[in-house]
């Protein structure tokens, strides 16, 4: 398991907490998109925070579910880990 959460692991997240399907391709194009325009909501990226704790057994950012964008969230979510590891 790797230290940085890939475009195509929130991907793979988005579908399994949020229930939204977006490609990591189509997530790559739409990196500076907020999260309301691919679907997701605070509640879905709650969900999304909350499988990453539990995958990783560490606390994210309290920052991470209020992130607008994947590239904000994913700054922001990588951060944590790179400290944390």
């Amino acid at each position: 398991m790797s230290d940085r959460i890939t475009v195509e692991e929130l991907s793979e997240l988005m579908k399994k907490a949020a229930g939204v399907t977006v490609t990591p391709e189509e997530l790559q194009q739409r990196y500076e998109s907020g999260f309301d325009a691919l679907g997701i909501d605070s509640l879905g990226l709650l969900g999304i925070v909350g499988e990453l704790e539990n995958r990783y057994g560490t606390p994210m950012p309290p920052d991470a579910e209020k992130a607008k964008s994947p590239r904000q969230f994913l700054d922001q979510v990588n951060s944590a880990l790179m400290a944390g590891a």
